[in-house]
């Protein structure tokens, strides 16, 4: 089956064919770090970190850039009530936001420019608007594009632009038309003197939507393949992106995917709502692990509800995958059938699952795959006569599935990311390790009853003990 995207731009559902054979060009809208990512930013990236996933697990090179807006008013205003320098609060910040998505798994882009590094780049693209006649200066310090001097303008968002107008951008004195955007803002007298270059229209800083066509052409080409971001900057970000590129004459994206909202409780996600989340918040409630399945669980496209009782389910069924892979793992490690381990990121995947993935990324789909093949792998490990040769294989191909889903237990174990949870998780997991020496105590002494005891008292909590050559781990029980 050939891999099928939406294209929000022409809002259907195609073939992907990239432009150059075997070859993925992909940009994705990045954080802009005036404080740290709430989880609204969170399902966007790891929206975006499985299609990466499953472009290079279906063989494509894929080069996957992000950008990181490291100045802009929100940044300048924030830095200033908290008495920091702009670039300290950004770089704070920048670095918050790459641990933030480590801890959840997610894969480094190849490239993470910020607009601050790009200026002369965004300089020299103003340059080729205003000599191709879709920019103008206005002899104070800023440069605007102008709108109607493109026929395709409001294209991507299907607006007519007589109807549309950007609140984002006030008036202003230079501008010809309202809805004229800004691509460089000149300085002011009230910012630090050092959120300013010179430029030969004056002295001032980047607008928001220059630096992506500038650097997108930078490390893309003047053309790529797909452009993401959250539904919410469709307009007038990434109008405004397109429209900057189309004038200057390039191609730019040739497919645009957007991951759907967020809402929590059945509501926007605000805080004036009091429903406002922080990633850093929510890794304090649930592990990431678990958090990871509840975000990639839903459709990309459509819009999310997050809750606790999605979390709760979530975190039962990575106990559960975790608890059968690994002991599958250890049942067949130093076997005759340890050969047939395969590394997942090589294991063959089911056709279903497959089929599910090249359908816009289905991954509800792709999750009732992973269940059935979870529960053909605990038939294998409950039987009488265990078939380690068809649980290594199993167990394979259970891992390969949800690898691509950034959820393989194996991995999750090694980098030591779950046991970086939730406060609660970890007084769990002191509360059972300290019974288990006791217990590990109490068979030492051949003391069989206090043993049993402590096994039962812990399975009536819904704990299930698994004995193996390196000593007693513990699960949830799998009800």
């Amino acid at each position: 089956m050939t891999l099928r995207l939406h294209d929000s731009a022409t809002r259907t559902l195609s073939d992907f064919i990239p432009l150059t054979e075997g070859k993925v060009g992909l940009y994705v809208c990045g954080p802009t770090v005036q404080d740290g990512p709430h989880i609204g930013h969170v399902r966007t990236f790891l929206a975006f970190d499985v299609l990466v996933r499953w472009l290079r697990r279906s063989g494509y090179d894929v080069t996957y850039v992000r950008n990181v807006t490291d100045i802009d008013d929100k940044i300048l205003a924030r830095a200033e009530q908290e008495g920091r320098p702009w670039w300290a609060w950004s770089i704070q910040h920048e670095r918050l936001f790459g641990e933030i998505m480590d801890r959840f798994g997610a894969v480094r882009p190849d490239y993470e420019p910020r607009a601050t590094g790009h200026v002369p780049e965004q300089v020299d693209f103003m340059q080729l608007l205003i000599d191709r006649g879709h920019a103008y200066a206005d002899g104070e310090g800023n440069v605007y594009f102008d709108v109607r001097s493109l026929p395709e303008y409001g294209s991507l968002t299907n607006q007519s632009l007589d109807d549309m107008i950007d609140d984002l951008e006030a008036p202003e004195r230079g501008k010809r038309d309202r809805r004229d955007f800004a691509l460089w803002k000149q300085a002011k007298a009230d910012e630090p003197e050092s959120a300013a270059w010179n430029t030969p229209f004056g002295r001032g800083r980047p607008g928001w939507h220059l630096e992506c066509s500038a650097m997108s052409r930078k490390y893309l080409g003047e053309s790529f393949d797909i452009h993401g971001g959250g539904l919410d900057l469709r307009f007038p970000h990434h109008e405004n992106e397109q429209a900057q590129s189309f004038g200057a004459g390039y191609g730019f994206a040739q497919r645009w995917m957007h991951a759907g909202m967020l809402t929590v409780d059945g509501m926007k996600m605000g805080k004036s709502l009091g429903n406002f989340i922080t990633a850093e918040e929510a890794l304090t409630q649930s592990s990431p692990q678990a958090i990871r399945l509840a975000m990639v669980s839903s459709h990309y496209r459509s819009d999310m509800e997050f809750n606790s009782r999605i979390l709760g389910d979530a975190e039962t069924v990575i106990a559960r995958l975790d608890a059968s892979v690994l002991r599958a793992v250890e049942a067949v490690d130093g076997s005759s059938a340890s050969a047939e381990l395969i590394d997942p990121a090589e294991a063959d995947l089911p056709e279903a699952f497959v089929a599910a993935m090249d359908d816009d990324l289905s991954v509800a789909d792709a999750l009732a795959v992973i269940h059935r093949t979870h529960a053909d792998l605990n038939t294998l490990l409950g039987a009488k006569q265990q078939d380690l040769t068809a649980i290594a294989r199993t167990v394979s191909s259970l891992r390969g599935m949800l690898d691509v889903l950034g959820l393989d237990p194996v991995q999750w174990r090694a980098q030591s990311t779950r046991t970086s949870g939730t406060a609660a998780e970890d007084a769990l997991d002191a509360l059972v390790t300290a019974q288990l020496e006791e217990r590990a105590q109490a068979r030492a002494a051949k003391d069989w009853a206090a043993a049993d005891a402590i096994r039962e008292r812990l399975g009536a909590a819904g704990i299930t003990i698994e004995d193996g050559a390196d000593g007693a781990r513990w699960s949830l029980t799998d009800h």
